[in-house]
């Protein structure tokens, strides 16, 4: 898969790998702001139960 999109960026390695690193950011960014909090509800983590004695 890593090798698709480098033989699909367009440019030399500089650039390439520049622009790779965008990619990068860019998709970190994305999960970050939108996918983990629409998550977020959805997953057990905060289903805890403690015994009250």
């Amino acid at each position: 898969m890593y090798g698709w999109i480098w033989r699909h960026l367009p440019g030399n390695a500089w650039v390439r790998a520049l622009l790779s690193l965008m990619l990068v950011f860019t998709v970190v960014y994305v999960l970050f702001q939108y996918v983990f909090p629409w998550a977020e509800p959805l997953l057990p983590f905060n289903d805890v139960t403690v015994d009250g004695q």
